[in-house]
Protein backbone atom coordinates (compact mmCIF):
# COMPACT_ATOMS: atom_id res chain seq x y z
CA UNK A 1 0.00 0.00 0.00
CA UNK A 2 0.96 3.87 -0.28
CA UNK A 3 1.46 6.71 2.12
CA UNK A 4 -1.73 8.65 2.37
CA UNK A 5 -2.54 11.44 4.85
CA UNK A 6 -5.63 11.51 6.99
CA UNK A 7 -8.72 13.22 5.01
CA UNK A 8 -9.12 16.51 4.79
CA UNK A 9 -11.44 17.04 7.59
CA UNK A 10 -9.58 14.87 10.48
CA UNK A 11 -5.93 15.97 11.82
CA UNK A 12 -4.45 12.52 12.11
CA UNK A 13 -5.39 8.56 11.81
CA UNK A 14 -5.33 6.28 15.10
CA UNK A 15 -5.25 3.05 14.54
CA UNK A 16 -6.39 0.91 17.63
CA UNK A 17 -5.28 -2.85 17.02
CA UNK A 18 -6.07 -6.11 19.34
CA UNK A 19 -3.88 -8.56 18.44
CA UNK A 20 -4.84 -12.11 19.91
CA UNK A 21 -2.58 -15.13 20.20
CA UNK A 22 0.74 -14.04 19.61
CA UNK A 23 3.56 -15.38 20.55
CA UNK A 24 3.69 -15.17 24.32
CA UNK A 25 7.86 -14.91 24.64
CA UNK A 26 8.10 -11.70 22.16
CA UNK A 27 5.65 -10.17 24.37
CA UNK A 28 7.27 -10.58 27.66
CA UNK A 29 10.63 -8.39 26.91
CA UNK A 30 11.33 -4.86 26.08
CA UNK A 31 13.65 -5.23 23.58
CA UNK A 32 11.61 -7.63 21.51
CA UNK A 33 8.90 -5.13 21.60
CA UNK A 34 10.85 -2.49 20.73
CA UNK A 35 12.49 -3.77 17.97
CA UNK A 36 9.57 -5.02 16.59
CA UNK A 37 7.55 -1.46 16.85
CA UNK A 38 10.54 0.39 15.34
CA UNK A 39 10.56 -2.03 12.52
CA UNK A 40 6.47 -1.19 11.80
CA UNK A 41 7.68 2.49 12.03
CA UNK A 42 10.41 2.54 9.65
CA UNK A 43 7.90 -0.08 7.26
CA UNK A 44 5.38 2.72 7.39
CA UNK A 45 8.04 5.74 6.26
CA UNK A 46 7.62 7.32 9.64
CA UNK A 47 10.92 9.81 11.04
CA UNK A 48 11.85 7.45 14.58
CA UNK A 49 12.54 10.62 17.13
CA UNK A 50 12.90 8.16 20.12
CA UNK A 51 11.20 5.22 21.87
CA UNK A 52 10.97 4.11 25.81
CA UNK A 53 9.85 0.41 27.00
CA UNK A 54 9.27 -0.76 30.54
CA UNK A 55 8.89 -4.47 31.57
CA UNK A 56 6.65 -5.33 34.48
CA UNK A 57 7.63 -8.44 35.49
CA UNK A 58 5.11 -11.16 35.47
CA UNK A 59 3.27 -8.76 33.62
CA UNK A 60 4.42 -7.81 30.43
CA UNK A 61 5.70 -4.59 28.50
CA UNK A 62 4.43 -0.99 27.79
CA UNK A 63 6.34 1.20 25.65
CA UNK A 64 6.32 4.13 22.73
CA UNK A 65 8.07 5.19 19.93
CA UNK A 66 7.60 8.61 19.39
CA UNK A 67 7.62 9.57 15.17
CA UNK A 68 7.41 13.09 13.97
CA UNK A 69 3.97 12.34 12.44
CA UNK A 70 2.82 11.39 16.26
CA UNK A 71 3.26 7.45 17.47
CA UNK A 72 3.11 3.91 17.99
CA UNK A 73 2.40 2.71 21.55
CA UNK A 74 2.11 -0.88 23.04
CA UNK A 75 1.00 -2.59 26.23
CA UNK A 76 0.87 -6.66 26.00
CA UNK A 77 -0.27 -9.48 28.37
CA UNK A 78 2.14 -12.37 27.75
CA UNK A 79 -0.06 -14.90 29.60
CA UNK A 80 -3.02 -13.54 27.70
CA UNK A 81 -0.77 -13.88 24.32
CA UNK A 82 -2.50 -10.43 23.52
CA UNK A 83 -1.24 -6.88 22.64
CA UNK A 84 -3.12 -3.73 22.18
CA UNK A 85 -1.05 -1.94 19.73
CA UNK A 86 -2.21 2.08 19.15
CA UNK A 87 -0.76 3.83 16.20
CA UNK A 88 -1.29 7.35 15.28
CA UNK A 89 -0.21 9.29 12.23
CA UNK A 90 -0.53 12.89 11.41
CA UNK A 91 1.42 12.57 7.89
CA UNK A 92 1.36 10.76 5.03
CA UNK A 93 2.61 7.27 6.13
CA UNK A 94 1.89 3.85 4.98
CA UNK A 95 -0.16 2.23 7.92
CA UNK A 96 -0.69 -0.75 6.41
CA UNK A 97 2.80 -1.61 5.94
CA UNK A 98 2.68 -1.56 9.45
CA UNK A 99 0.48 -3.16 10.52
CA UNK A 100 0.99 -6.20 8.60
CA UNK A 101 4.43 -6.20 10.19
CA UNK A 102 3.15 -6.11 13.40
CA UNK A 103 0.63 -8.51 12.98
CA UNK A 104 3.29 -10.63 11.21
CA UNK A 105 6.15 -9.88 13.86
CA UNK A 106 3.99 -11.15 17.25
CA UNK A 107 2.41 -13.97 14.99
CA UNK A 108 -0.88 -12.99 15.60
CA UNK A 109 -3.33 -15.48 14.80
CA UNK A 110 -6.31 -12.94 14.83
CA UNK A 111 -6.31 -9.19 14.21
CA UNK A 112 -9.07 -6.40 15.02
CA UNK A 113 -8.23 -2.93 14.23
CA UNK A 114 -10.75 0.36 14.59
CA UNK A 115 -9.69 3.35 12.73
CA UNK A 116 -10.24 6.58 14.57
CA UNK A 117 -9.95 10.09 12.89
CA UNK A 118 -8.45 12.36 15.17
CA UNK A 119 -9.27 16.33 14.95
CA UNK A 120 -12.62 15.78 13.08
CA UNK A 121 -14.40 18.19 15.02
CA UNK A 122 -12.69 21.48 14.79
Amino acid sequence: MAKSLPPENALGRHVLLELYDCDADLLKYPPQSERILLDAAAAMGATIMGSHFHAFPEHGVSGVVVIAESHLTIHTWPEKRYAAVDVFSCGALDLEAGIGLLTLEFGAERVEQQLVLRGVGL
